[in-house]
């Protein structure tokens, strides 16, 4: 230890009370762990470690998960059980073992007719993502600008703005996806749309916080060549966000392929749609090899994409 932890350590041990804590800090403490707890005992109680056993009056012997009456009103009674959250989960490895055995020897089509749904239900998975994906960017950039606070200097728009971020991004893919199909009827277009709203708000969000983090020495040196503000932003500041804009927008694909996955199990389109197909008619093999399929396709993304940012961003590096 050195000579000033010693002295520290000194001081610590001869005035203890002076190195507490502030009672307000305690406090917050107290009150932050009394939360944790709450919210995990709260859980607990939604995942049934309480549960409700009936109890039926006439033999005499609980009856769980029965409703029985006794002089027209039911007996209730609250009992701690904790072993049943592990029989569940016991069970339900029971049973995923069962359907995972259905699955195996996994499906192989022996002919392009079999297969040509398949492909087509990829490829449109492929599109609505990257649709869904480019419609979002579009949008989402001007407004990205109007959240920016070096860019956007009246207070009232820039909040107005984000806020308006924040409604877009309450709306999730699925929940969207699901309004649209109300109104656009089954098909792609409502994945589309979906991914493309949902969308809007992250990037606008993204985009905004890359936009506020470039450093001011580049718009500088053009205003003081005389640029106009345009010419600030496009000279300046586009440069300094491009690399952190595509980087976002290859994720987001990714991510975005995944989404429409489960957007066609709900009907928007896409090899979600044939998976559900397929898991509903208890032809568990063939849906394996569509799993196996998509879970390639991320695969073949994930790399092209890396590819893609290893080219691209690490040569703007660089270059600088």
């Amino acid at each position: 230890m050195s000579v000033t932890e010693d002295r520290i350590a000194a001081a610590r041990a001869r005035v203890p009370h002076a190195f507490r804590p502030p009672a307000a800090v305690l406090l917050r403490r107290r009150a932050l762990w009394a939360i944790f707890i709450g919210l995990i005992a709260w859980c607990l109680v939604d995942f049934d470690i309480f549960h409700i056993v009936l109890f039926d009056a006439q033999t005499g012997e609980f009856a769980p998960w029965q409703t029985f009456y006794a002089f027209d009103r039911r007996a209730e009674i609250w009992v701690f059980d904790p072993l049943l959250p592990i029989r569940r989960i016991l069970t339900g490895f029971e049973r995923f073992g069962t359907v995972a055995g259905f699955m195996f020897p996994p499906h192989v089509w022996t002919s392009w007719q079999d297969f040509q749904p398949v492909a087509i239900g990829l490829g449109e998975t492929l599109a609505i993502a990257f649709l869904g994906t480019v419609l979002g960017a579009i949008f989402a950039f001007p407004l990205s600008f109007l959240g920016a606070k070096n860019i956007n200097r009246l207070n009232w728009l820039r909040l107005s703005t984000r806020r308006g971020y924040d409604v877009i991004r309450a709306f999730e893919t699925l929940i969207l996806a699901l309004i649209f199909i109300r109104a656009f009827g089954l098909g792609p277009l409502p994945g589309i749309l979906a991914i493309a709203v949902s969308e809007i708000g992250t990037f606008a969000k993204l985009f905004s916080e890359a936009i506020e983090n470039t450093s001011e020495k580049p718009v500088e040196g053009v205003r003081a060549s005389g640029g106009s503000r345009l010419q600030q932003i496009r000279y300046a500041v586009g440069p300094q966000v491009n690399p952190v804009i595509l980087s976002i927008l290859l994720y987001n694909f990714e991510s975005n392929v995944r989404s429409g996955t489960i957007l066609g199990i709900v009907g928007a389109g896409g090899i979600g749609f044939l998976l559900s197909d397929r898991i509903s008619a208890y032809r568990w093999d063939e849906a394996w090899s569509i799993i196996f399929l998509i879970i390639a396709m991320v695969y073949l993304i994930d790399w092209l994409s890396g590819m893609i940012r290893q080219r691209l961003i690490g040569g703007t590096e660089l270059a600088k």
